[in-house]
Parts: structure tokens; C-alpha cells; sequence
């Protein structure tokens, strides 16, 4: 069961912003989402979902998804989530990762769900599921920790 409809959708100025998350702008290079394969599916106010498709390349010798594959996609899904709260671009960088593996991920593609629990000042506090797409089985879940590093101004504001 999905918690989207648990959030507002985005305002249309952040939902432009944000569509884009993780496509290169102009300079033709890739970025790690991109090559692990993320995709985007549905961000909302604090709160994003992105999925993982399944293929050979995400997996182990054992035949079961990598750790470190479904770690970068738990790390990932919340940063649109953090983003969505701001008006003008903010930096943010990731302090804390915990991540319990509940279930392995075997042929099938991993859904994730990020969400903000809390937002402070300098901090803000995330969680994220992962989830089987056919299964529907829990395959990990995250707490994560994320300092806030001020104003982007490398980027224009939306």
C-alpha cells in the first residue's frame, strides 16, 4: 500500500524542478542513479517513490539483488522527498544510513518509498521501504539522517 496519498501533491513550480531529478543538464554526462538504473515514478511534499528495475546487472553471483544496489536506491528515493520542501534549491548530503535487509530481492523489480519524518533547521530525519513490485514483500527499510548545507548557487532558483 502506497503512502503517497498520505502527502500534498508538490506546487507546480517544484513539480518542474523536481521532474527532472536525476537527468543531466546539458552537460551530457550520467549521473549514479542513472547508471544504477533508478527511475522517478512519483514525488510528491516530502515524499518521493522510485523503482529499480530488475536486471542481471544489479545482482550478485548468488542471483539475489546487491546490498549496495538497494542501499543506493533507499539513499536516492529520499532526496527528492528532502528537496521538495524548498522554494529555492538547498544542498543536503547524507550523515546517517541505517538499513535493515528484511527479505532478498530475486527477479523482480525493487520500490522504494522515501518519506520525511522530521524537518529541522540543520537536519532532517527520512525513512524508506523497499518493497517487491510483484511480491509485494518488504524487502528493506531505512532511517537516514541528512544535513542541510545552505542555499544552491550553482543553481537558479525555480
Amino acid at each position: 500500500m502506497s503512502r503517497a496519498d498520505q502527502h500534498a501533491p508538490l506546487p507546480p513550480h517544484r513539480t518542474e524542478r523536481w521532474g527532472r531529478f536525476g537527468q543531466a543538464e546539458g552537460d551530457g554526462g550520467e549521473y549514479f542513479i542513472n547508471i544504477v538504473g533508478i527511475e522517478v515514478e512519483e514525488i510528491r511534499t516530502d515524499y518521493c517513490r522510485m523503482r529499480l528495475p530488475w536486471r542481471r546487472q544489479i545482482t550478485q553471483p548468488a542471483g539475489v539483488a546487491h546490498g549496495g544496489a538497494l542501499a543506493t536506491l533507499l539513499d536516492a528515493v529520499v532526496v527528492p522527498a528532502i528537496g521538495s520542501g524548498y522554494d529555492d534549491p538547498v544542498g543536503f548530503s547524507t550523515v546517517d544510513l541505517h538499513i535493515q535487509y528484511l527479505n532478498a530481492l530475486v527477479g523482480e523489480d525493487a520500490v522504494a518509498e522515501g518519506w520525511i519524518v522530521q524537518r529541522g533547521r540543520s537536519m532532517v530525519f527520512c525513512e524508506a521501504e523497499i518493497t517487491g513490485a510483484k511480491s509485494g514483500k518488504r524487502i528493506a527499510r531505512s532511517v537516514l539522517t541528512y544535513k542541510l548545507l545552505g542555499a544552491r548557487k550553482d543553481q537558479p532558483s525555480a
